[in-house]
């Protein structure tokens, strides 16, 4: 036993008794009993260990064929009136849905091996971060989940022997049946149960479940916000260090975004860039009345095609020691891994993600396009010296984006925190392969938020709203960006990668009222000359072009807002319809 905490003890034995398992294991979190949790999965097939050499502590994983994304129609959001869901989640009584899954799991742990998993999320001893437990039956669960968060004996240190502010997790892979598969949630009870699935963005529950759909149910409830964000620190040459959080839909290079390495030119002038976090920003207002954010995780879930030298030196990095690799190609001459997009070099002799014996010319995928590595952030190179800062980091700067051939410019700033919300709000994407469904259509993804929002949508956005209240003049400034303006042709025209920052050193700019700024129907957008593009192949007339305003296709976008907004009825805030009857009038002067 690792707690004396009875809230803890009492449910381990409530959810032992409904999933009856042979034995229950407690995960401390010390090196040998991950090393034996290690060497029991190679010994069940459910790791593979990699080449000691190359990949030190490395192993690769495979999947269920039916289980290799996450399944956005069959994750819930169990509230007990269905009004608070909100209309872009899934529903259902917690009345009704308790008793289906506890179906399900009785006795579905027979056999096998209950772990007890205490994790905090966020640096431990800081007053931002809160603890979970999760019980699985799976040891990818708790090897990943070491990755992951800081997991162990210290969690329960930090929950204390009283609390009961703990986020229940119950996992069990039991038949891995699609058709019972289940993610659920239910925000007022702190809990989350999981069901026929060991894909990890179903499974770590730490990851969404916790860290977005649960985590933004309680930071309405308590005053702070749980933000599907990168933060990223820019350190100029003088040695000051500003931060930015930004939010992107799946595939839309965040990552890349959060481990950016400045141009040549950048670099050589002293300027530097480091990673707080790539994916989950908590934040709440600090004793300054500024905006401060940590990030809740201890690791990086990357999809790995794609993922190469030049895409993301950085990730490449931090996936060389101590990673779990998840349905990427198996390179059987030298015991290594490759997917698509890693290199020009694919293996002669290897396995696909299917463990199948696989011919890289017959023109099949080797990795699956969602497969994955979970990798320790203290493995990339430019991770930042305060990520385990208690106190989190000040935002100056929240960048929202998506993926837009056409409409969306290359970067434009809110006209004031309102308005910024606005813009967070209409934010739109082409989907990708990271939620199962159809890919390359546009679709409505408010703040990045529309798989994670434990809540309604529309008190969601009034939560924004109240927080730039009690922010008032320390608020961050909002930004949009859109790395992905595409030509005639379909080419992208913009650079993106490291030339990111050219655009990123206009935003902090603006931040500190060093930079000017033209105004346009949809916000303020750089004048060209002022986005640096020495050493470019773009010419200033291709910059106006990046920065264009098309008034027929935003016309369009008012229309496509006006049908999402209709979606939220009454809870929609009033200042929001404002902000859209705005943004129509200075279409049409």
């Amino acid at each position: 036993m690792l707690t004396n905490n009875k809230n803890v003890l009492n449910w381990v034995d409530e959810m032992a008794a409904l999933t009856k398992p042979d034995k229950i294991v407690w995960i401390d979190g010390s090196e040998e009993q991950l090393e034996e949790l290690r060497n029991l999965s190679i010994s069940i097939g459910e790791m593979e260990r990699l080449n000691e050499e190359k990949l030190p502590g490395c192993l690769l994983h495979r999947t269920a064929l039916n289980d290799v994304a996450r399944v956005e129609g069959r994750t819930f959001i169990c509230s007990r009136e269905k009004e608070n869901a909100g209309p872009t989640n899934n529903w259902e009584d917690p009345k009704v849905m308790y008793p289906k899954l506890r179906k399900l799991f009785d006795g579905c742990m027979k056999g096998r091996t209950m772990y007890v998993i205490p994790y905090c999320m966020g640096p431990i001893g800081s007053k931002l971060s809160k603890v979970g437990v999760e019980l699985t039956d799976s040891t990818y669960v708790v090897l990943n989940m070491d990755i992951m968060t800081r997991m162990g004996a210290d969690a329960f240190k930090q929950l204390g022997d009283e609390s009961n502010d703990f986020v229940r997790g119950l996992h069990s892979k039991a038949q891995l049946d699609e058709e019972n598969r289940y993610i659920v949630h239910f925000p007022e009870d702190n809990t989350i149960w999981s069901v026929n699935s060991g894909y990890g963005g179903n499974v770590l529950l730490g990851k969404k479940c916790f860290a977005l759909r649960i985590a933004s149910y309680q930071g309405w409830k308590e005053g702070w916000m749980a933000e599907h964000m990168l933060i990223l620190g820019i350190e100029n040459p003088q040695g000051e260090i500003k931060y930015i959080s930004a939010a992107f839909p799946s595939a839309c290079g965040k990552t890349n975004l959060a481990m950016l390495i400045p141009p040549k030119a950048y670099l050589e002038k002293g300027y530097k860039v480091w990673c707080v976090g790539d994916d989950i920003a908590w934040m709440r207002i600090g004793p300054d009345g500024r905006l401060w954010a940590i990030n809740p995780e201890n690791g990086f879930f990357g999809v790995a095609p794609g993922t190469n030298e030049k895409s993301n030196p950085n990730a490449l990095a931090s996936t060389r020691q101590g990673t779990i690799f998840t349905n990427v190609v198996h390179n059987l001459d030298d015991n290594t891994v490759w997917w698509e997009g890693l290199d020009k070099n694919p293996p002669k002799n290897a396995v696909n993600w299917k463990g199948e014996k696989w011919d890289c010319t017959d023109g099949s995928k080797g990795a699956h396009p969602n497969s994955r590595f979970t990798a320790p952030a203290k493995n990339c190179p430019c991770v930042s010296k305060e990520f385990d800062n208690p106190n989190g980091v000040p935002i100056s700067a929240i960048v929202f984006g998506g993926r837009r051939a056409k409409t969306a410019p290359l970067v434009y700033q809110s006209r004031d925190w309102n308005h910024g919300v606005f813009v967070g709000s209409i934010m739109a994407s082409e989907t990708t392969a990271a939620a199962t469904g159809a890919v390359g259509v546009v679709r409505r993804d408010p703040m990045a938020m529309l798989p994670f929002c434990g809540y309604h949508m529309g008190d969601y956005f009034a939560h924004w709203i109240e927080m730039g209240e009690k922010l008032g003049d320390k608020a961050p400034k909002i930004f949009n960006v859109n790395w992905f303006r595409t030509d005639d042709e379909g080419h992208f025209i913009w650079p993106g990668f490291g030339d990111n920052m050219r655009v990123l050193l206009w935003i902090l700019a603006r931040c500190e009222g060093k930079a000017d700024a033209m105004e346009t129907p949809i916000g303020y957008e750089p004048k060209p000359e002022d986005i640096d593009i020495e050493g470019l192949d773009i010419d200033l007339d291709t910059l106006k072009g990046l920065l264009d305003v098309d008034v027929d296709l935003w016309k369009e976008e008012a229309k496509g807002i006006h049908e999402f907004y209709a979606k939220f009825g009454d809870r929609l805030p009033e200042e929001l319809k404002k902000q859209l009857a705005t943004l129509e009038a200075n279409l049409n002067k």
